[in-house]
């Protein structure tokens, strides 16, 4: 019944076959040979005049026939594709570059080229925030990777990946400022021995005449990991744009001006009743970037007494183009954090076994913080390449933190409780102006701007009974024998609030900061020798209203010139090694409260600023899978005067000096796998004069050894993490007696992350993956921990977090 329609199917399928696809086949292949033109590939890296991997910009392969093939540089500067196998010219060019071109002949290898570019104005002047132009290997870089895909907590959780030889360590379980400890000094909480500056989005985040200390860094906690788009860390104080607290190098951190998805939710829960949560909403506008959101934590650490710590953060950005070459930009961040904490406790108590390392001795430690910050920026390109910013800022905090360091040392009675009050306003303004020309037939690069910080405070300490500042009042009713410290000092009387068991102190205090810099690069022998010079000119006042002891009020003021300089050298272009030499004088403010105070009779007053001369000689290089980078450092800290607020007195440093090496590398193992690592030895660091005995005291408190390493995985099937590791040596606590040491740590912590659908990921964090048992912060200092207790000098510290865990979900909407 089939049989005719079959052979009528197999006859025409035999005709199309035999008449119509073979002829085409046969047709369509003898045109493509006839068309076959012999090719290979052409790979390689881009990197700028300072050696830094160039991204996005595009690879032009043309012949001499006119024809093109065009590629683009990834976000390692790399690149692969396939030409002509003949003669080509080879042209690169982007946005702020200046087009590049290489002549490549037949019988020529295109294989692991390396290409070299000059930018005209650097990349990190694109956006609205103005930044250093001081580049690698002076400036490292850390993109926004590990802060998407990474469950924070706290805040020095954000610390620990930037390494760069930064050990920050986490004071009271977290609540608390960080303290900072670099190249051999301890900078307590971001101030003393030169400082590191932290800024946020041009905004200082270190505060002077501070009430708990110079140059705190508590505000910080108002930073949510999530938006960070990238950190820019300069080792030492080598661009004129940074001043105050400059002298041990420079954190930047920009935020983010749009998410790639215009809603975002991330839900986390952990180990000690951890709890956070973070919510994005960030729209997608013809003409302006955008996005608001808010971060909410919650957990009680590991703690007997619980932490019962809570931040919520608030924060938003708002910029506009008005057209390719302005911008206009507004942004907003909101915080609070309240918590409670064990504080630093008695190391010798912990090994008798009369005290657990989670224990306390006064529950009623921790604080309250508030601020607010808002800002606005401008941005301007001109048609000479030439770029200006000017931004502009105001900052309201309130501070009190409750700490008992001695517990009953001074007072048997009621302990040695203090509350520490700062209420806070802040104003900042900076301007920048780059401007390229050419000079001796090279391109240059001036750079020229100013900065304006001002901030009015009342600051004070006040004893406290379980956080009432009452105690005071209390213990002069009482039968506690307690004898003023001032009798017979003019002008006050002998029941004043200054005794044996407590000091009483609140004082109005304005400082004013003024300061104008210019710097100039410039490169020759086809960017093989760069030189780079600046320098910077601030003006400080200090006004303090002493409201407890008016001969401590006073007006003085301070001013200092710094400058920097700078060489690189390369050898040969085809050679992947640069040498170079930095060098910068740093300043860090004191506590005005400390300058004008007027020195009692036969003391010599120290200066107001103190400096910092940093030298650092290096080697950088840049192989295709592989960048490295040495360098030895000195470092000379001039005298110092140090304001101690937790009970007013005044310390002074002497000039210190300390010197050692680093060592960094990154090496991608894989296109999935990437290595990472950087040890930082400080082989001395000792004040310069000696004590009446003619012995040498060296400076203690801070690690002499501090090291890092990443094993970081991105995008295999999903998945990406990184295995972090991190150590630092152990340290002496004493100057004279090396004896007296703190505990080093070594520490593991994992992070994975799982795209499971195109808008949800899973998020796993294990903090101490090997459950190490560490201290953090680690302080010297006598102590009696109970009424009837001896008083014994002995170590106190902040446990380290042991094994925790954290899982979380990522969703993402509407994607970009």
């Amino acid at each position: 019944m089939y049989k005719p329609f079959t052979l009528f199917a197999t006859d025409n399928l035999c005709r199309v076959i035999t008449f119509v696809l073979l002829p085409l086949f046969a047709s369509l292949t003898t045109h493509a040979q006839s068309n076959t033109t012999p090719t290979r590939t052409l790979s390689g890296v881009v990197l700028s005049q300072q050696r830094e991997r160039a991204p996005n910009l595009q690879i032009i392969a043309r012949t001499d026939a006119g024809s093109e093939v065009r590629s683009m540089s990834d976000g390692e500067g790399e690149f692969s594709f396939t030409a002509p196998a003949g003669d080509l010219t080879l042209r690169v060019e982007g946005e702020n570059v200046t087009p590049f071109e290489r002549r490549i002949t037949a019988d020529e290898r295109t294989e692991n080229m390396l290409l070299r570019v000059e930018y005209i104005i650097p990349q990190v002047h694109e956006d609205v925030v103005i930044r250093s132009t001081v580049v690698d290997p002076g400036l490292e870089q850390r993109n926004d990777t590990v802060y998407n895909n990474t469950l924070f907590s706290r805040d020095d959780q954000v610390f620990h990946t930037l390494d760069a030889g930064i050990n920050a360590g986490q004071h009271e379980g977290g609540g608390k400022s960080l303290e900072i400890r670099r190249f051999g000094f301890n900078m307590d909480h971001g101030g003393l021995f030169g400082g590191l500056k932290v800024l946020v989005d041009d905004v200082q985040q270190n505060q002077g005449t501070q009430g708990h200390g110079q140059g705190y860094l508590g505000q910080l906690k108002s930073l949510t990991p999530e938006l960070i788009q990238d950190v820019s860390i300069l080792n030492g104080p080598f661009s004129a744009e940074y001043g105050d607290f400059s002298g041990l190098g420079v954190v930047h951190i920009r935020l983010k001006e749009s998410l790639p998805d215009t809603l975002t939710a991330r839900f986390q829960a952990g180990s000690f009743d951890t709890y956070r949560g973070f919510f994005a909403y960030s729209p997608t506008l013809a003409k302006a970037d955008a996005f608001i959101a808010y971060e909410g934590s919650r957990t009680d650490g590991p703690f007997i007494s619980p932490l019962r710590y809570k931040r919520d953060n608030l924060t938003a950005n708002y910029t506009r183009r008005i057209n390719d070459k302005q911008a206009l930009g507004f942004k907003l961040n909101a915080g609070r954090n309240d918590f409670f904490s064990s504080g630093q406790i008695p190391l010798d108590e912990v090994a008798a076994g009369r005290l657990d390392r989670f224990g306390f001795i006064d529950p009623d430690n921790g604080g309250k913080v508030k601020s607010a910050t808002g800002g606005v920026y401008y941005r301007r390109e001109f048609s000479d390449a030439s770029v200006f910013k000017v931004d502009a800022y105001l900052t309201r905090s309130l501070f009190d933190l409750y700490s008992n360091f001695t517990f009953f040392l001074n007072d048997t009675e009621f302990g040695d409780e203090i509350q520490q009050h700062d209420s806070r306003l802040q104003q900042g303004a900076n301007a920048q102006y780059l401007r390229p020309f050419n000079l001796f037939g090279q391109v240059a690069l001036l750079t020229v701007g100013g900065n304006l910080q001002a901030f009015q405070t009342n600051v004070g300490l006040y004893p406290t009974i379980n956080r009432n500042p009452n105690r005071a009042f209390i213990t002069r009713g009482s039968l506690n024998a307690c004898t003023p410290n001032n009798a017979g000092v003019p002008g006050l009387p002998d029941d004043t609030f200054d005794t044996n068991c407590f000091l009483l102190t609140s004082a109005d205090a304005s400082v004013t900061n003024a300061a104008g810099f210019v710097q100039q690069s410039i490169s020759f022998f086809d960017s093989r020798v760069r030189l780079n010079g600046g320098v910077r000119y601030d003006y400080f006042r200090f006004n303090v209203t002493d409201k407890i002891r008016p001969q401590f009020s006073g007006v003085d003021s301070a001013t200092r010139l710094q400058p920097k300089a700078a060489i690189a050298y390369t050898p040969s272009l085809n050679f992947p090694a640069t040498f170079y030499f930095n060098y910068g004088r740093g300043i860090s403010s004191q506590d005005a409260r400390g300058i004008v105070r007027q020195p009692e009779a036969g003391e010599t007053k120290p200066p107001n600023l103190a400096t910092t001369d940093f030298y650092q000689l290096g080697t950088s290089h840049i192989f295709k899978h592989l960048s490295l980078t040495t360098d030895l450092f000195l470092i000379d800290n001039s005298n110092q005067q140090v304001y101690i607020p937790d009970d007013g007195s005044i310390e002074f440093a002497r000039a210190s000096r300390a010197y050692g090496f680093e060592i960094k590398n990154s090496v991608r193992l894989t296109n999935f796998l990437t290595f990472n690592g950087g040890i930082t030895r400080v082989t001395n660091a000792f004040f310069r004069d000696r004590n009446a005995a003619g012995e040498r005291v060296y400076v203690d408190s801070a690690p002499h050894t501090v090291g890092n390493a990443a094993l970081t995985l991105s995008n295999l099937r999903g998945f990406t993490g990184s295995l972090r590791y991190r150590h630092t040596s152990n340290y002496r606590l004493d100057g004279e007696d090396a004896g007296i040491r703190a505990s080093g740590l070594d520490v593991l912590d994992l992070y994975v992350n799982k795209r499971l659908r195109r808008f949800l990921d899973f998020n796993l964090a294990i903090d101490n993956l090997t459950n190490k048992r560490y201290f953090e912060t680690q302080n010297f200092f006598e102590s009696r921990i109970a009424p009837g207790a001896e008083i014994v000098e002995r170590i106190h510290a902040t446990p380290g977090y042991p094994f925790t865990v954290t899982a979380g979900i990522t969703l993402r909407f509407a994607g970009k």
